[in-house]
């Protein structure tokens, strides 16, 4: 195992759901046809993915014939009852401009708060983390969601962002490099690098 680690981030590609800008957490969309063409050049030690359907069609697409390990900690956050529901949908709604003002402090119906939502990526980081380590790799790759990407970032990067400045396109990735005890112990990673998918040639 060298002196850093490389974890990278992906955001599964772009669903139906996503299309029409809906709420996507844990309900599930088929991938548009035009994510079927994504691809990448790209090999890491071993993958990771949020047990949701949308992020293991997209790890077959980027990564087929690796090992995976799928993690129900990587899902996205719970919408509750407004999953599947659009911005003019909700924008009458009391409860969703509450939401809107104060996302970090409300939660949507029958959904995850922030604090829960936080505290379930950082059990299945801290699982990735670990396996990595103990494991020598000196690469991985997680494909989840634009929330878990967000959040990972604003606790990762070594600039200090919060999370809604965060970009988090279904078209490329980030990949982050940690001192290995700096991994180990939880702190911000040295380097950050975006990496960007492509047309997959075969198709």
């Amino acid at each position: 195992m060298d002196d850093s680690v490389v974890i990278a981030l992906f955001r599964h590609g772009l669903t139906e759901e996503n299309k029409r800008k809906a709420y996507l957490g844990w309900n599930d969309s088929p991938l548009c046809p035009e994510s079927k063409r994504i691809g990448t050049r790209k090999r890491y030690d071993h993958y990771f993915s949020s047990d949701l359907q949308r992020c293991k069609t997209t790890v077959k697409l980027l990564f087929p014939n690796n090992d995976l390990t799928v993690l129900q900690e990587l899902r996205e956050m719970n919408f509750g009852e407004w999953e599947g529901k659009t911005y003019d949908d909700l924008k009458e709604d009391k409860l969703y401009q509450k939401w809107l003002s104060d996302p970090l402090f409300s939660s949507p119906p029958g959904g995850e708060s922030f604090q829960t939502f936080t505290k379930r990526v950082d059990t299945g980081w801290k699982f990735i983390s670990q396996h990595i380590i103990s494991g020598n790799h000196n690469s991985g790759a997680i494909v989840t969601h634009g929330g878990v990407i967000r959040y990972l970032l604003s606790k990762f990067a070594p600039e200090q962002r919060d999370f809604w400045s965060w970009q988090t396109s279904h078209n490329q990735g980030y990949e982050l490099r940690f001192d290995c005890e700096g991994l180990r112990r939880g702190e911000r990673c040295i380097s950050l690098l975006e990496v960007p998918l492509m047309a997959n040639e075969n198709g």
